[in-house]
C-alpha cells in the first residue's frame, strides 16, 4: 500500500488530501473519499488504506481546507459530552461556511485531480461520504453526473430539509448508483425524512439500495468517537467492498 499528502489547486486555492493506492503497476479505478464533520485524522486514515487495498485509488481531501491544512482543528477525546460539545462549537462556522456553491467547486477540483493520478484507471469514479461527507458526496454525483458511477453515504447528514438546495433535490440530476446505510437513531435522517429520500428517488427513477443498520446511531463507523459500533463498521464494509466493485470495477 502506498500513501502519501497531495495539493489538489481548486478555484479557492489549494487542498491537502491524503491518497491511499495499492503499491502496484497497475492502473485503479478513482474513489472520492468525503469525511465526516470532525475532519482528516488518523482514523479516516485507515478507513482509506482498507478501501484502497480493495484495488482502489483513495482520495480524502481536508474540506476544511480553506482554513489551514488538516488538522484545522485539533481533535481532542470526543468520548465525553463536555469534550463533544466544546469540539463542535468551534467546527460548526467551519461547516456553515462550507456552502453549496463552494462544496460543488471543490468536488470538481477533486474529481479532475482524481482522473489525472496516473495511478487511476480511466473511467468513472465512485463517491464515498460519512455524515456530512454524505451531503458532498450527493452533491459530487449531481454536479458530475458523468464522472461519478456509484456513491455511498453512511449515517449521513441532513439530506432531506425544507430548504430550496436541499440535497434531496437533486435526485432527477443523479445518474450514480447510490447506496446508503442508515443508522437505527439518527436525528440528521430520522424516519420520515428517509421516507422522503427514498420517495423522491424513487420518483426519479434513481437506482439506489437503503438499509437500516440496527443498534446504531448517528455516527458508528468513526473508531474515535462514543458512537463507535463495531458491528455497524463490518456491515458498512460488507455492503461497500462489493458495491463498488459491481459499480466500478466490473466497468
Amino acid at each position: 500500500m502506498r500513501t502519501r499528502t497531495v495539493e489538489i489547486p481548486t478555484p479557492d486555492g489549494t487542498a491537502d488530501a491524503f491518497a491511499a493506492f495499492p503499491d502496484d503497476v497497475e492502473r485503479h479505478p478513482g474513489v472520492l473519499l468525503y469525511t465526516d464533520a470532525i475532519g482528516l485524522r488518523p482514523v479516516i486514515y485507515e478507513m482509506a488504506q482498507k478501501l484502497a487495498a480493495e484495488g482502489y485509488y483513495v482520495l480524502a481531501p481536508n474540506i476544511f481546507y480553506r482554513h489551514g491544512p488538516a488538522p484545522v482543528i485539533d481533535v481532542p477525546d470526543l468520548s465525553t459530552a463536555e469534550a463533544r460539545d466544546a469540539f463542535f462549537a468551534r467546527l460548526m462556522p467551519l461547516l456553515d461556511e462550507l456552502t453549496v456553491e463552494r462544496a460543488v467547486r471543490d468536488a470538481g477540483a477533486y474529481l479532475d485531480f482524481l482522473a489525472a493520478q496516473p495511478e487511476v484507471r480511466p473511467g468513472p469514479a465512485g463517491a464515498v461520504g460519512y455524515c456530512t461527507g454524505a451531503v458532498l458526496a450527493i452533491r459530487a454525483a449531481a454536479a458530475r453526473p458523468g464522472q461519478v458511477a456509484a456513491t455511498a453515504c453512511f449515517h449521513p447528514g441532513p439530506l432531506v430539509t425544507d430548504a430550496p438546495d436541499s440535497p434531496h433535490l437533486l435526485a432527477p440530476q443523479l445518474k450514480a448508483e447510490l447506496l446508503f446505510g442508515l443508522a437505527e437513531h439518527d436525528d440528521s435522517m430520522p424516519p420520515e425524512a428517509v421516507a422522503e429520500l427514498n420517495k423522491t428517488l424513487d420518483a426519479a427513477d434513481v437506482r439506489y439500495s437503503a438499509e437500516v443498520y440496527p443498534d446504531t446511531v448517528h455516527g458508528f463507523t468513526m473508531a474515535d468517537t462514543a458512537a463507535f459500533r463495531p458491528s455497524g463498521l463490518q456491515r458498512h464494509w460488507q455492503h461497500l467492498v462489493p458495491f463498488l466493485a459491481g459499480s466500478l470495477t466490473s466497468r
